[in-house]
């Protein structure tokens, strides 16, 4: 009888770069070549709608406060040939840009804080956060705007001087003169969570080492 044939060893690679990886841990998920990172874009997309309602909202305390705060254009009305005119009391006076300036800071300020509330409540960041963000303070900005302009004095300005009588001083509508400023809210969104999220995101885990390297061998 002849001795049966057993199969060679597998060839053994003595390359200097081999490295041997250690078995993972029993009972440790294995990923699999579709495993997904993070949550499922239904649930990013439904998140951003969220996002992008709450920042939007909160326009209404921005115009609040735009209303509040902004400096008032003082206006004299005055009656000529049976005809009513207003002109500005202060030609030099620069409560207009106040209106403006007012407007613009309120809006960058409620920027950064949009930008820290929503980078504390969803670090992963990601596409459809940021556009809900940009977004949700453009919305914001408008909804601020239109409700001052509401909240204001009318911006029938005759029939208010008619109001008021000849010679007294009452204030010109509320107004944004710089529509730019309707993106003050969204650019600072969207920077200071870029900054947050550069300084303070989260970082792709490091694989560890767990081979053993071997030594070349000496020629």
């Amino acid at each position: 009888m002849t001795a049966p044939l057993t199969p060679p060893p597998p060839p053994h690679d003595d390359s200097p770069h081999q490295v041997r990886q250690a078995p993972p841990p029993a009972g440790a998920p294995v990923a699999g070549p579709y495993e997904q990172d993070g949550p499922g874009m239904k649930t990013e997309v439904r998140e951003a709608v969220l996002i992008t309602l709450a920042v939007a909202l909160s326009g209404v305390l921005l115009g609040l406060l735009w209303w509040w705060l902004a400096p008032h254009v003082p206006l004299v009305g005055d009656q000529v040939d049976k005809s009513w005119v207003v002109y500005l009391k202060d030609t030099e006076g620069e409560q207009a840009i106040g209106v403006d300036g007012t407007f613009t800071l309120l809006s960058l300020a409620f920027g950064a804080v949009s930008a820290a509330v929503v980078f504390l409540l969803r670090r992963r960041g990601g596409v459809p956060l940021v556009v809900a963000l940009g977004l949700g303070g453009l919305l914001g900005a408008v909804l601020a705007w239109r409700l001052g302009v509401w909240l204001g004095p009318t911006s029938d300005v005759i029939a208010h001087a008619r109001a008021v009588g000849k010679g007294v001083t009452f204030s010109a509508p509320l107004k944004l003169g710089a529509k730019g400023a309707l993106l003050a809210w969204p650019l600072a969104g969207l920077l200071v969570h870029l900054g947050l999220t550069a300084l303070f995101g989260p970082r792709d885990p490091e694989v560890p080492y767990t081979g053993v390297q071997t030594p070349p061998h000496a020629g």
